[in-house]
């Protein structure tokens, strides 16, 4: 009996006539058989990362169909299960347009720095805030306005000095002689964008005015409680060079920024269309809305909709929990810093039109997430290492979930 006739006798039940036929390995045991080994569409042969995607997929030839054998799984060492993924509806693919509209807007203002524009954006949608710290004159008060000049909402600026008091910031009550009694004056903070520019030439007392907006998007003074607009934005700005007269951001503060970004300077190309645009003084400016606060809320509306897999929920808590046990970090990552990583994982997702958050999406934005809440040891940074480095170096330590072919339609 041939190869065919006996590949036929396990795929079809003999006749009645006919001696049984005699059982073959499974090709998941170690055992030698004549059928052939599962390989992909480029004759790779598959390993034991593959067992697990095939044995669910459908028959592929020289593959029997033994219950056996798709019953079998393979286990995963270090390995979360491979990840169901449903596909987009109509709101994905309007939340993708409108993402990309927003920040081809953005992109105007801020030439060749599309990464930074979509983290900014993404901070926006996920309903966080962002810090920018970077050299002067790469575009960070550029950038923060063009975002608002994009969103047809309120948009107000707070220049962050040492004298600056908090009730510069959130407002106070003072007397009102006309109406013989006690009037709220709100403060720049009630506005849908606030840039708060060198946030950290201001004292401690100043900056923790922000604290409880931050977080809980209302401010508090003499016992009253104001809510701020919706959708709401800080963008605050840094120099990391000049040092002189300023005051570092306690880690309760950089705990409240969604994310922290850097733009960087502009490349060859940039730079030259840059100069031959010399005669715009504001770029900012020349950008009109391309959508209102009700398209950002809608917006977060969506974003809260995309799939994110209990495999990719266990990679971020792994993660997370990578920066409290790592010898070389302090400090590791609060759960406001994996809840804020799932945000941005989702909306980052749907930018990319995609109803479901994939590894890549976690790995994409765990720098910016994660990065300015941990704490080095001192011997870790007197070796030169970042936090930025201690997250990558986390990243290649913690094995990703595994995602079939098999189940990207799934």
């Amino acid at each position: 009996m041939n190869d065919d006739t006996q590949l036929g006798s396990i795929s079809h039940p003999p006749d009645d006539a006919m001696p049984p036929p005699v059982p073959m390995p499974s090709p998941l045991d170690g055992r030698a058989n004549d059928a052939p080994r599962p390989v992909d569409d480029e004759g790779t042969v598959l390993g034991e990362r593959a067992k697990a995607i095939w044995t669910e997929s459908p028959a592929q030839p020289g593959w029997p169909r033994n219950p056996a054998v798709r019953t079998h799984k393979a286990e995963q060492t270090d390995r979360t299960p491979p990840i169901s993924m449903p596909k987009p509806d109509d709101d994905i693919a309007w939340f993708h347009d409108a993402f990309a509209k927003l920040v081809g807007n953005v992109s105007r203002v801020v030439v060749g720095k599309e990464r930074a524009i979509r983290q900014c954006v993404a901070a926006l949608v996920a309903g966080g805030h962002v810090l920018l710290e970077d050299d002067p004159g790469t575009g960070k008060t550029q950038l923060a306005r063009g975002l608002a000049n994009s969103i047809a909402t309120s948009f107000k600026r707070i220049q962050f000095t040492p004298d600056l008091l908090p009730s510069d910031v959130v407002g106070v009550t003072y007397y009102d002689r006309r109406n013989d009694g006690f009037t709220y004056r709100e403060g720049p903070i009630f506005a849908s964008i606030v840039l708060a520019d060198e946030i950290n030439r201001a004292s401690p007392k100043t900056q923790s005015a922000l604290l409880e907006v931050m977080e809980e998007r209302k401010v508090t003074v003499d016992g009253e409680t104001h809510p701020v607009p919706r959708p709401f934005m800080v963008i605050a700005t840094q120099n990391p060079i000049d040092q002189l007269g300023t005051y570092r951001l306690p880690e309760a503060q950089m705990d409240r920024f969604l994310i922290k970004t850097a733009i960087g300077h502009p490349g060859h190309a940039a730079s030259l269309d840059i100069l031959r645009q010399a005669g715009i003084t504001d770029r900012a400016a020349t950008v009109a809305p391309v959508l209102d606060a009700s398209d950002v809320l809608r917006m977060q509306g969506v974003g809260g909709t995309v799939h994110m897999d209990d495999a990719v929920l266990e990679y971020i808590v792994r993660l997370v929990e990578g920066t409290r046990h790592d010898e070389r970090i302090r400090i590791g990552a609060s759960t406001r810093g994996a809840l804020a990583l799932a945000r941005c994982a989702r909306v980052w997702a749907a930018s990319d039109n995609r109803g479901y958050v994939v590894p890549d999406d976690v790995k994409e934005l765990a720098e910016p997430v994660l990065a300015h809440r941990i704490t080095l040891t001192p011997e870790a940074t007197f070796s030169g290492e970042t936090q930025r480095q201690a997250i990558r170096r986390l990243l290649d330590q913690v094995p990703a979930p595994t995602i079939g072919a098999g189940l990207q339609g799934g």
